[in-house]
């Protein structure tokens, strides 16, 4: 498969009609809360902008009522019409009809931060779980920060330190909800040096895409003419790294010892990058011309098209050239000389 550009068109998913399963939004944590909110603020237009009904899953927060207070009250301000909190803490808690019901007409879910075990371990495999999986294939928005962007994907990254070296045994994997397939999702990812853990999990793994997440930053994951394609959206990048060419002594290697990791291929992408998870490439955008440079671009062009002209009539010396261009710049320049 190509690792090269792909050319496909690329329109924004906020802007287009919702049809088949909805849009995923990987926080890497530490949203802006304060500021513009460009991450949130993308989210709540993800989920219907105005008509947004928004369910926040604190599951994997250790902090109480005030979390969904934070959110409900962002959310509101961003323009959401409604804001509930839906909050199993126990898997018994995730099997009541009560719980799950609150999922039955939202447009978005968010997940928040926290310890995502705990999140995995109460949601995956009950009924409640099953509903965000259904809400997404209807259509409905799903977003999460930190740990709740670590169990949108198929594999999930349990815990384990930072560090720029893959290490064996540095971390581990847990079941993620799997709503994108065949990734694992980091997050706080330059901001907690954790190249080293991702690298091991691709090096182990190597039919996984790593994507390792900024704070303050996002992947927007949406399905595009039968491919899932990532957005980049926020202040930080999105790391993206391709193991299946990697060679690596993973099967072998013992306890923590460095890890071989050869032929991986990163992207780093920052934010308006678009990224082909299916064709594991690049997608190539069309170049952005300030407006304010253009004519000056025009005026350069211009230019060019009659120096290249000149060159061209090799029956001119260089001497006469200067002086048409002189004439050029200058239009009251005497006009009996002649070439």
């Amino acid at each position: 498969m190509p690792n090269g550009p792909t050319q496909h068109e690329t329109p924004d998913p906020a802007q287009t009609p919702r049809t088949g399963r909805g849009p995923l939004l990987a926080i890497g944590g530490a949203e802006d809360k304060l500021g513009r909110r460009e991450v949130l603020s993308t989210f709540v237009r993800l989920a219907g902008g105005p008509d947004a009904k928004i369910a926040v899953v604190p599951t994997a927060s250790s902090l109480g009522p005030e979390i969904v207070e934070v959110y409900d009250a962002l959310f509101r301000k961003l323009g959401a019409r409604d804001v509930v909190g839906a909050r199993p803490e126990t898997r018994e808690e995730a099997e009541d009809p009560a719980f799950v019901g609150l999922l039955d007409d939202v447009t978005g879910i968010f997940m928040t931060g926290g310890n995502q075990l705990k999140l995995s371990a109460i949601v995956n495999g009950t009924a409640f779980g099953e509903a965000i999986r259904a809400a997404h294939d209807r259509g409905v928005a799903v977003g999460g920060t930190s740990a709740g962007a670590s169990i949108q994907s198929s594999h999930m990254v349990a815990f384990g330190p930072g560090g720029s070296t893959p290490k064996q045994r540095m971390t581990q994997l847990a079941a993620g909800l799997g709503l994108v397939r065949d990734v694992v999702i980091d997050q706080h990812f330059g901001q907690r040096n954790r190249y080293g853990r991702l690298l091991m999990l691709v090096a182990q793994s190597p039919g996984l895409l790593g994507l390792g997440v900024d704070e303050d930053t996002a992947a927007l994951i949406t399905e595009e003419d039968g491919a899932e394609v990532l957005r980049v959206v926020g202040r930080g990048v999105v790391t993206v790294f391709d193991g299946r060419a990697v060679v690596s002594n993973a099967h072998e290697a013992r306890r923590s010892s460095p890890l071989l990791a050869s032929g991986v291929v990163l992207h780093v992408l920052p934010a308006g990058s678009v990224f082909d998870l299916t064709a594991k490439a690049l997608v190539r955008q069309a170049p952005v011309v300030d407006p304010s440079e253009a004519e000056e671009l025009a005026v350069a062009g211009r230019d060019l098209k009659r120096l290249a002209r000149d060159i061209a009539a090799g029956d001119v010396s260089p001497t006469v050239l200067r002086r048409r261009r002189a004439r050029q710049a200058t239009p009251e320049t005497n006009e009996g000389e002649r070439a």
